[in-house]
């Protein structure tokens, strides 16, 4: 395995303004993750994982910082540039799925294609392919409201595999599933790190460590190591590590 990260980021903030206030989600973050691994980073809401998950997924810019993705930097590019790195590189899977009500499995799976002038029996063929991967070439014609919560983020899973990309970005995906459900998608998940894509999945679903090759941890917009982390956890009111 290479030991040249897969992506930087380098000096990373991420600031809001509110009012007279400046909020920052990200603080200065430094981080490299290396090719082929399944790395989790774990935080509480409003500890800034989110925002580095969209900013490495260029659906967000950063205030300042560096962030280079297989060999390219991704902070510099204009809009069409990064609409392109996001099409070609990274797949996207969400808590909430954004699946299109209107459409069946197979026609939302087969959407990032169609939006790149893929011909339809291209993409239909693809698309069935995939849904067949994350067993569910029996729903294919179904649409969300037909499908139960983990199905719908099997098809979300098969969308973001659509363009055959090399990142996979997962923001909190069994956040909205049961528990048989959830561990379905971790499980998928290891498998298209095993496959060869390179993993990052933000969460608060303590399992999802027994999948890991590497963890990461965040507070208040910085990266900390584990035990300053289990620290403020535990110091915490119950239920602050899970909010």
């Amino acid at each position: 395995m290479s030991t040249d990260p897969f992506f930087r980021v380098t000096n990373l903030v991420k600031s809001y303004q509110m009012g007279a206030t400046t909020v920052h989600a990200l603080a200065g973050v430094d981080l490299a993750m290396p090719p082929n691994t399944f790395t989790v980073l774990m935080g509480p809401s409003g500890s800034g994982k989110s925002t580095l998950l969209y900013l490495v997924g260029g659906l967000d810019r950063a205030t300042s910082g560096e962030i280079e993705v297989d060999g390219q930097r991704i902070d510099t590019l204009n809009e069409n540039d990064l609409a392109l790195y996001r099409r070609r590189t990274v797949g996207f899977i969400f808590q909430s799925f954004h699946l299109l009500p209107t459409m069946t499995a197979l026609e939302n799976v087969a959407l990032p294609m169609r939006l790149a002038g893929v011909p339809k029996r291209e993409r239909q063929e693809r698309a069935f392919e995939l849904l067949s991967r994350v067993g569910l070439a029996d729903r294919a014609y179904h649409r969300p409201t037909e499908l139960s919560g983990g199905q719908q983020q099997r098809v979300s899973v098969a969308r973001a595999l659509i363009n055959d990309p090399h990142l996979i970005l997962a923001d909190e995906p069994t956040g909205n599933l049961d528990t048989v459900s959830g561990l379905s998608i971790m499980t998928l998940l290891s498998e298209l790190h095993t496959a060869g894509r390179t993993v990052l999945v933000v969460t608060h679903d303590p399992r999802m460590r027994n999948f890991a090759t590497d963890m990461i941890y965040i507070l208040d917009g910085l990266i900390v190591d584990e035990a300053t982390y289990t620290a403020a956890a535990n110091f915490a009111a119950p239920g602050m590590e899970h909010a």
